[in-house]
C-alpha cells in the first residue's frame, strides 16, 4: 500500500513544483509595449473606433505590471497577450479610418475636377 501511495505522490508532487512557478514575462512586456506604441504613432489614440482598444491594452498592461511584482506571471502574461492584441487592433482600425479619409477626398477631388472639367467643355 505504501509503494502505491508513493509512487502516486510523486508525480503530484513534481507537479507541483515545477507548475508553481513562471518565468517573467518579459517578452510578452515587450510585444505588448511595442504594438501599443506602434498604435499610438498612427493616431490610434484619437479615432473614436480605436480608441477604446488603446484604453484596454493600457489597463491591461497596467494590471500585467501589478502582477508580475505580486509574482503572478502567469496571469500577467495572460494580461500581456489581451494587451498585444487590443493594440493591434486599435492599430488596424487607425490605419482602415485613415485609408476611408483618403479615399474620400480623392473621390471628392475627382468629382471636383470632373464638374469643372464639363464647365469648362472639355467633357463632351
Amino acid at each position: 500500500m505504501k509503494k502505491t501511495f508513493l509512487w502516486a505522490a510523486v508525480p503530484v508532487a513534481l507537479c507541483f513544483g515545477c507548475g508553481a512557478t513562471f518565468p517573467v514575462p518579459t517578452q510578452a512586456m515587450a510585444d505588448a509595449e511595442s504594438a501599443h506604441r506602434s498604435a499610438l504613432e498612427v493616431g490610434a489614440a484619437s479615432q473614436p473606433t480605436a480608441e477604446l482598444h488603446v484604453k484596454l491594452a493600457e489597463d491591461q498592461m497596467a494590471k500585467a505590471k501589478t502582477l508580475i511584482s505580486n509574482g503572478d506571471n502567469r496571469e500577467a502574461g495572460s494580461l500581456l497577450v489581451r494587451s498585444k492584441a487590443d493594440s493591434e487592433l486599435a492599430l488596424v482600425l487607425a490605419r482602415e479610418q485613415g485609408a476611408r479619409t483618403a479615399t474620400q477626398t480623392a473621390m471628392d477631388k475627382a468629382s471636383s475636377t470632373s464638374i469643372t472639367n464639363a464647365a469648362e467643355g472639355a467633357v463632351k
